[in-house]
């Protein structure tokens, strides 16, 4: 069994380098995932996280022209990516689970494989809404809210199963995780609300927050400090997205609920073509990165949308010569 996220942080020298990666579409090879991965292997990952994706809805055509809803998950293969990638690269990976398309049994199934393959790291989200829905909807028999995931791993770690007629339970080993929102979640109507649910997910267990991605440190800063007003004291490690194409200007703050700087938006509409725009992207994120590290961040998680080239540069100039 590899050592857990917070074992990662207790024993480091210095801030962690980690990454999160996507699963293939289905019917896409793994060698592709491998690909992305192995130009940032050299810089010695602490962890890998994989994303798990709900269902998706689409329509069949059938005879006579009916249409038939069909449900099916474009992105399988979490728990099998995660495994692949702890044989291949002996780094621990951290799986997503959400609660979006899951009852509670097969939350429970999954983390007992997890747990079988000695993966000892989860992330804890509620996930988003199917893109048909204008809000999210728990599945019957699953969790409408994160912190009821957090719940359920937190009493699989005191032998606390559905089935209580369990004789003997062998308890687990997770070390978990959740979102913070330095920006404040797009659902929430005030940010007061936001750290009433993040107090209550860690109280619940979690052990340590990532954040959405940002590109303004005062927030990251302003948000942080908050966790510590609130009685929050465990790690936050900062969650990066470098900007890599002009039409992430609109995009990032559009998908992602996040505000784009001026000065960081002034360079970008200068720019002729993507290649500038990932140069200008690349600079901001080693800026950010630098900053971060010197205010004591634990680590730096990097979102990388299956994609390592800016990632590789921001983290090459950041954590390469350790």
């Amino acid at each position: 069994m590899g050592k857990n996220v917070i074992e990662r942080i207790e024993e480091a020298n210095g801030p962690l380098f980690s990454f999160e990666v996507i699963p293939p579409l289905k019917g896409v090879g793994i060698e592709t995932l491998f690909t992305a991965i192995d130009p940032l292997i050299d810089l010695k990952p602490s962890f890998i996280n994989v994303t798990y994706h709900r269902e998706e809805f689409v329509y069949k055509k059938r005879e006579k022209g009916y249409l038939e809803k069909v449900s099916m998950r474009k992105r399988p293969g979490t728990v099998s990516i995660c495994a692949a990638i702890q044989h291949r690269y002996s780094i621990d990976t951290v799986p997503h689970l959400i609660c979006g398309g899951f009852t509670k049994e097969e939350t429970e199934n999954a983390l007992i494989d997890l747990d079988f393959l000695g993966i000892n790291n989860v992330l804890a989200l509620r996930g988003d809404p199917i893109k048909t829905e204008t809000h999210f909807s728990p599945t019957d028999g699953g969790h409408a809210h994160a912190v009821d995931l957090v719940r359920q791993i937190s009493d699989m770690n005191k032998g606390i199963y559905l089935d209580d007629e369990i004789r003997e339970p062998a308890p687990t080993h997770f070390c978990v995780g959740v979102a913070g929102y330095p920006e404040r979640h797009f659902e929430s109507p005030h940010m007061d609300l936001d750290f009433q649910y993040l107090k209550e997910k860690i109280e619940a267990g979690a052990q340590y927050i990532v954040t959405q991605l940002f590109f303004d440190n005062q927030k990251f800063f302003a948000f942080r400090d908050r966790c510590w007003q609130e009685g929050i004291r465990v790690p936050i490690i900062p969650g990066i997205k470098p900007i890599e194409k002009i039409s992430h200007l609109t995009f990032m703050p559009k998908f992602f609920h996040v505000e784009i700087p001026g000065p960081l938006t002034h360079s970008l509409v200068k720019c002729k073509n993507d290649d500038e725009a990932r140069q200008v992207g690349i600079e901001w994120g080693m800026a950010q990165c630098k900053e971060l590290i010197a205010n004591g961040v634990p680590g730096i998680h990097f979102f990388t949308m299956g994609k390592s080239k800016a990632v590789r540069a921001i983290a090459g100039a950041v954590f390469s010569g350790r």
